[in-house]
């Protein structure tokens, strides 16, 4: 059994809590019965006891495992052996988090021999995870503007072709989602709301029509992106060092500290070079886009 989630970029800029879309960068966990459980880890946090043991994997998935069974608390259950393979950068902005949660729910599902909706794994991730710009790309893949009503997500999708890329720098330091909600105000002017409302409306206009010379403008904000990236200055040249070299849009992944550019394939090699160079410290990334949010095998 094998469970596969792409990272993604949440906000786009304007889009706060809302947008989102999945990049091809991906955690993967094979699920293998047992006489014993057992965890492995390799790759990103692999050093860190707290990831190596995949804590809230566990958590969700055996909480999810024994709905789906229908076992009692005292009841026996099955042992597996959990092998992960982790690609995503933890706690810099690329949704390694809600990748966990939706492996988690997934693998339950998974290992129970069960069938499952995407649109019902998105509403049970948002018991661990509040926002659904994360989440929604995670489970369906491509572009996906999101909001939640009642206690469920609503969303739409939108396929992201084949000749994009996203070109991701992520720095040698965090900025923890907690502490960059904290430098947010109370209080926002009404200019400042109808501005970030505005693109944020645009964006997905032109994303649903791929219209992508205009992202430029409607990736603008003035909600939470210029308030967030003076937490670490370097993020404001990154951002102008890839406009500078044709990226159609640079925003702040998340709430950081990862650095998102959207371009055109031809474009993608002068821009990661670009940026390498004046960053040595970072790591930089060109990855294509993923259409196809979580996958699994039986």
């Amino acid at each position: 059994m094998f469970v596969s989630v792409p990272a993604t970029s949440a906000n786009l800029g304007p889009g706060f809590d809302t947008l989102g879309l999945a990049i091809n960068f991906r955690n993967e966990v094979s699920i293998k019965p047992s006489r014993f459980f057992s965890v492995s880890t390799r790759g990103e946090g692999a050093e860190n006891p707290h990831i190596r043991k995949n804590i809230l994997f566990m958590n969700i998935f055996n909480k999810q495992f024994a709905k789906i069974k229908g076992y009692k608390e005292d009841e026996k259950r099955e042992n597996f052996r959990f092998e992960f393979t982790n690609r995503i950068p933890i706690s810099r902005g690329l949704g390694s988090s809600s990748a966990v949660i939706t492996a988690a729910l997934t693998s339950a599902y998974v290992a129970a021999g069960e069938r499952y909706s995407k649109r019902k794994l998105l509403n049970l991730a948002l018991e661990y995870e509040p926002h659904p710009d994360n989440i929604t790309p995670a489970v369906m893949g491509g572009f996906n503007v999101a909001c939640i009503e009642d206690k469920k997500v609503y969303s739409k999708k939108r396929k992201v072709p084949e000749y994009l890329r996203a070109v991701l720098v992520v720095p040698n330091k965090t900025i923890s989602t907690a502490k960059s909600r904290n430098v947010l105000p109370d209080l926002y002017r009404s200019e400042e709301m109808v501005y970030s409302l505005s693109r944020s409306a645009f964006m997905t206009a032109l994303f649903m029509t791929e219209s992508w010379d205009l992202l430029k403008i409607a990736s603008k904000d003035m909600i939470h992106q210029t308030r967030r990236m003076k937490q670490l200055p370097e993020l404001f040249e990154i951002q102008k060092i890839a406009l500078s070299n044709g990226a159609l849009m640079s925003t702040l992944s998340g709430s950081g500290s990862t650095f998102f550019s959207l371009c055109y394939a031809d474009d993608a090699v002068k821009i990661h070079k670009a940026l390498a160079e004046k960053f040595p410290k970072f790591r930089v990334y060109t990855k294509t886009l993923d259409n196809y949010g979580v996958t699994s095998k039986s």
